[in-house]
């Protein structure tokens, strides 16, 4: 029979549902009992996409020995750590305290009151390679519930004062200043490989927003270094095997350091951060093969993780008829049955298919050279194989969408929706392509229209026509800083109107009233065991440090300088993670680049339907120019001018037939440009190093 988590709506938890363990989800029941009986709880917390969290289910959850420990002695608890990223970020701390390190799945022992006393993450039922068993765990800690239990609630005591004592003090002052960006700069250069790219050895993550902090260095410096360490590590990702050269987009991470052999699983929000960097890549250099990886990537998440209704899915499994890789990975002979021997055997020389395999036996798709180089070892025109090898790449992807795909978790995270939003919206103005505005705008809408409630207070997660849990901190400031770049990209000013009814919200539910910045659980939000404040990025930017750049491009656009004050505020608290923690601040250190300046308000006073200004718009748009918000104001429209937009526009117009642009810099206006020719000059000014 299935268990509690049948009537739940996430996929993970459903993955779940006919385990032998009587699994409870999160809630006022589980804890009950808990209490009730005096019995300590199991916390188990992962995700769908999980390889590990799907072994330890396989091989303890579905364990008849183990799951009568658990029922019998414990009060089992399986949570969705996307769901309820609140839970995971307390108790992930737990973990790391405990072990001196995290991750999924996460296996953790609370008290009735939910504080954690012990916890690790995977497990194996019986001891080997050095780990203990599961099941000895599960009985050393009952047998120690009942021998010990004044020491294991002292224990989670101390442990709560250790979670509560790494939230930020609000005596610590660091000076914002240009020399933090430096100092964080030289810390990803001592990290850096400079063979293959990416920081530190494996496992190797691609580091979005340090290598987006990496690029404004080199703006601000014109330090070619900073832009070397960019391109080897894009260069190198796009070629590994990290990237899936078929069908478009990233996997998790590598568990290698040459980016060869991935976690398989592809994450939501991974694409989105990667694209944003590829496109800023595109931005300062030009490179065309940063603009394909883009647009590659971004075609992965319409064709494969868009929902009807308009929202992005939230990630693709590692795993297929439970074998992690299967449906990427390629043998020889399938090569050359689906292409034919002889161009069969040019993608497998040009791909690294080799008889051997490089993963477990078969091959994962890679370039070990260039295509250049490869047309030079093939003797053949670089043309011509560049066309061969994409019209197998077409017939490879066709192949393989006939094998058994991956699961896909398909709620929708407003947080992670808004980041894919924010890529596609500022993709589809560098880029020219209406479609990806349109998915944004879509994406935007069912946001929106889906997962707010009759009240207008924003939700957290959507899965087959339902929302539920309120949102956090990340979900309003992600959303915030993706209606921004939506109305950048179509200058609708319903997205700055939402906007500003989100921040107002933010301010009102997340402040912390007696110190600066925001806690990530509203105030009415269930009340956790404590209440963290997040300034640390983890594969996501930290709900702080989103919440410091969008409230600061969104001031500057409105005039608000409530807005600004408390952005600035925010990253003030953020001083000592930029500080003392440089490479989990990425986020908190694009903040402090895009407020340190110079900062720029551009205002363009045109036809939105002329050519002229379609022309200019997309001039301004391939440039790469972080630090700034745009604006675009129909001549003589003042009388339909946006409210929140009121103190921006006012008092700009056209006294010609020419568009007109403003450009105000570190809060001082200067002298209008008339015409295409001037207003490109004073573009091509602002592109200049500071």
């Amino acid at each position: 029979m299935a268990n509690r988590l049948a009537d739940e709506s996430s996929p993970y938890l459903l993955q779940h549902k006919d385990n032998p363990v009587d699994w409870y989800p999160w809630g006022a029941e589980a804890l009950a009992k808990a209490q009730d009986e005096q019995l300590p709880i199991f916390l188990s917390i992962g995700y769908s996409a999980c390889h590990w969290c799907h072994v330890m289910e396989r091989e303890s959850f579905e364990n008849a020995e183990i799951a009568r420990q658990l029922n019998t002695q414990f009060v089992p608890i399986k949570v969705d750590r996307e769901q309820r990223p609140d839970l995971d970020q307390i108790y992930m701390q737990a973990v790391q305290l405990i072990s001196g390190r995290g991750g999924w799945p996460m296996s953790v022992f609370l008290t009735p009151e939910a504080k954690p006393f012990f916890g690790g993450t995977y497990w194996p039922p019986q001891a080997k390679m050095g780990m203990p068993g599961f099941g000895e765990i599960l009985q050393a800690i009952a047998d120690a519930w009942q021998q010990r239990q004044d020491e294991l609630f002292a224990s989670a005591d101390q442990l709560l004062a250790r979670i509560e004592s790494l939230s930020p003090s609000p005596k610590a002052t660091v000076t914002l200043e240009g020399a933090l960006i430096q100092q964080a700069a030289a810390t990803l250069e001592r990290q850096f490989d400079f063979t293959h790219g990416g920081f530190s050895p494996a496992p190797k993550f691609p580091h979005a927003m340090d290598l987006q902090l990496l690029l404004r260095h080199y703006r601000r410096q014109g330090q070619s270094g900073a832009l070397d360490m960019v391109r080897l590590s894009l260069d190198r990702m796009a070629a590994g095997g990290i990237y899936d050269h078929l069908g478009g987009g990233f996997a998790r991470y590598s568990v290698d350091e040459r980016w060869l052999v991935p976690h398989f699983e592809k994450m939501l929000y991974d694409n989105a951060l990667l694209a944003r960097v590829y496109l800023e890549a595109y931005q300062v250099c030009q490179a065309e093969q940063y603009a394909c990886i883009v647009r590659e990537t971004l075609d992965y998440v319409l064709r494969e993780m868009t929902d009807p209704a308009g929202g992005f899915y939230s990630a693709e499994d590692a795993d297929s008829e439970g074998v992690e890789g299967k449906y990427y990975v390629w043998t020889v002979d399938e090569v050359h049955e689906v292409l034919g021997s002889k161009a069969g055997q040019t993608f497998a020389t040009v791909y690294d298919v080799t008889p051997e395999g490089n993963f477990e036996g078969a091959s994962i798709l890679n370039l070990p050279k260039t295509l250049a180089q490869c047309a030079e070892l093939l003797d053949c025109d670089l043309n011509e194989l560049t066309d061969e090898l994409a019209h197998s790449r077409q017939q490879l992807l066709a192949h393989r969408q006939t094998r058994i795909p991956p699961g896909k978790d398909d709620k929708v995270l407003t947080s992670w929706n808004a980041l894919m939003i924010d890529a596609m919206a500022r993709a589809a103005g560098v880029l020219d392509e209406p479609r990806y505005l349109a998915a944004a705008a879509d994406a935007a809408n069912f946001i929106l229209n889906q997962m707010c409630r009759a009240d207008g207070r924003l939700l957290h997660c959507w899965r087959a026509g339902q929302a539920s849990v309120e949102a956090y901190l990340d979900d309003y400031a992600a959303l915030i800083e993706a209606l921004i770049s939506l109305y950048e990209a179509d200058f609708q000013a319903r997205w700055i109107d939402e906007a500003v009814r989100l921040a107002d919200d933010l301010l009102n539910l997340f402040a912390d009233p007696t110190s600066a910045g925001f806690f990530f659980t509203a105030s009415d939000q269930e009340q956790l065991i404590t209440r963290p404040k997040d300034f640390q990025d983890s594969s996501t930017p930290s709900g702080n440090s989103l919440t410091a750049t969008a409230l600061w491009r969104l001031g500057r656009l409105t005039g608000r300088s409530d807005y600004i004050e408390a952005s600035h505020n925010t990253l003030s608290a953020g001083g000592f993670m930029m500080e003392q923690h440089s490479m989990a601040a990425g986020q908190l250190l694009l903040a402090l680049d895009m407020q340190l300046g110079p900062f720029v308000e551009i205002v363009l006073t045109a036809d939105p339907l002329a050519a002229e200004t379609a022309d200019l718009l997309s001039k301004l748009r391939r440039r790469f120019l972080p630090n700034h918000v745009l604006a675009l104001c129909p001549p003589n429209s003042e009388h339909e001018m946006p409210g929140a937009l009121t103190s921006l526009l006012t008092g700009k117009s056209t006294s010609g037939p020419q568009p007109t642009a403003y450009v105000c810099e570190n809060f001082a206006c200067q002298e209008p440009a008339q015409g295409g020719e001037a207003i490109l000059a004073s573009w091509e000014r602002l592109s200049e190093y500071s």
